[in-house]
């Protein structure tokens, strides 16, 4: 493992222990062996997304890889594949969520159906799931975007307490998405929707 690979995998292992409170024990354990395995990424993405289902309850979690050279989104894991298949893929103009959010790597949180609308132009299909509030956290490296974390529910608005568990849930989503970045991912057509944990 390189040096890069072993950071990532300690900062997920810290948000983990940040996380660990609030799981289940089988959750935990299945995050710790799914991070210390990152190179299998279909695991890791779906004991992360086990975790934020069960930590926040019914919503739709995706996992995506951003192309700065194509202004490319490319889904790399999904709650609901139906809706949102792996390998979905969506180019990103020069707007201010994708400067915020891709170029800055800022959290980029949206509450009720104008916020929707303003950054998605699939907002017909959010609308339909009953989705009404996003937040999306950017997977960095070296102070720039490699992917998105994406977590949209049916709650009206976010506290502050729920960004910040979504931001360390992207944190142990991180080194999957590197690991797909660098070409290895395992997991291509595989998602499967994952139930609420509740």
């Amino acid at each position: 493992m390189s040096e890069a690979s072993n950071l990532r995998v300690d900062s997920a292992m810290a948000a983990l222990a940040a996380l660990r409170p609030r799981l289940s024990a089988q959750q935990a354990s299945a995050l710790e062996v799914a991070v210390a395995q990152s190179e299998r990424t279909a695991a890791l993405f779906d004991a992360v997304g086990a975790a934020t289902l069960a930590l926040l309850g019914p919503g739709l979690l995706t996992v995506n890889l951003w192309r700065p050279d194509s202004r490319e989104v490319v889904r790399q894991w999904s709650s609901d594949p139906a809706a949102y298949p792996v390998g979905g893929s969506k180019r990103k103009g020069d707007t201010p969520w994708a400067r915020q959010l891709l170029e800055r790597c800022e959290v980029f949180v949206g509450e009720g159906d104008a916020a929707l609308a303003e950054v998605f132009d699939d907002v017909a299909t959010i609308r339909a799931l009953g989705l009404r509030a996003v937040v999306n956290v950017p997977i960095g490296e070296r102070g720039r975007c490699i992917g998105t974390f994406n977590y949209l529910s049916p709650r009206s608005a976010w506290q502050a307490d729920e960004v910040e568990t979504l931001r360390q849930l992207a944190g142990l989503a991180a080194p999957a998405v590197a690991h797909c970045r660098a070409g290895h991912a395992d997991h291509a057509g595989h998602a499967e929707p994952v139930r609420d944990a509740r």
